[in-house]
């Protein structure tokens, strides 16, 4: 049995030592790199690797946010974290990681965090269980500032600027991200969205809608709830505010 493995990092030099200190390892087989978070995302879902070499900080998106990202019915793999930086280890302990490891990597902590990673894939219910941990400190880790949104549209996955989005809807059991003139599908649920985009100026409208109130053209009062707000989409789509929500939207846009 041997351990299809990824090697995620931005920098190829960092990538390139690992794959020699990796070479020869019976128990490993290297199927992939990915130099960037896009490129992470889309290589995991491609290949379900059964274990990830991933760096903690990489631009774009880091390590965390490329995990939450990875799209069911895809499995998780097996995770080490990788790391130059001795906060960012704290995190992925934090995480309950299967195993960090600080660069420049030290052969033998390399031996002892592939020997768990090979002790815990050939068992599947320690397996189940370590993916279960793994989505339950992500889904619980304190919230990330989201900088750029993972979409998807087809089989494209791209990064979004949150300002260039008019608002994300709940659809049918998915989240779509609309901007002016198109709409994608994102791995986010709504609350964690709000929570990331907190900064700028993104409103909770009622359930389903959280809305980029740069991107509203008009308010309109209405009598089926406290206000609707216009967008700047296309089809200039009308929301509805709840009642609860009116009462933040006024002190949020003083003089309604």
């Amino acid at each position: 049995m041997t351990l299809r493995t990824l090697l995620i990092d931005d920098e190829p030099a960092s990538r390139l030592r690992l794959r020699r200190l990796l070479t020869g390892r019976p128990s490993v087989e290297i199927v992939g790199e990915a130099g960037d978070g896009l490129e992470a995302i889309a290589t995991i879902e491609a290949l379900q690797p059964d274990l990830v070499f991933l760096d903690v900080q990489m631009p774009g998106l880091d390590g965390f946010e490329v995990l939450r990202s990875i799209a069911a019915p895809s499995p998780l793999p097996l995770v080490i974290f990788v790391t130059a930086f001795d906060e960012h280890a704290l995190r992925a302990f934090q995480a309950q990681a299967l195993a960090y490891l600080l660069k420049p990597i030290e052969p033998e902590l390399l031996d002892a965090a592939l020997e768990r990673a090979y002790s815990i894939h050939g068992f599947q219910e320690q397996r189940a269980l370590e993916e279960g941990r793994l989505r339950g400190a992500l889904d619980g880790a304190p919230p990330t500032v989201l900088e750029r949104i993972v979409a998807r549209r087809g089989t494209y996955i791209l990064l979004l600027d949150p300002a260039e989005i008019c608002f994300f809807r709940m659809d049918t059991g998915v989240v779509r991200a609309h901007s002016a003139a198109e709409n994608y599908w994102v791995n986010y649920p709504l609350g964690v969205l709000e929570s990331g985009l907190s900064a700028r100026k993104f409103f909770r409208a009622h359930r389903s809608v959280l809305a980029n109130l740069d991107q509203v053209a008009e308010i309109r009062p209405d009598v089926r709830s406290t206000y609707q707000l216009i967008m700047r989409d296309r089809e200039r789509t009308v929301i509805d505010v709840s009642e609860r929500q009116g009462r933040v939207l006024r002190t949020l846009i003083p003089g309604l």
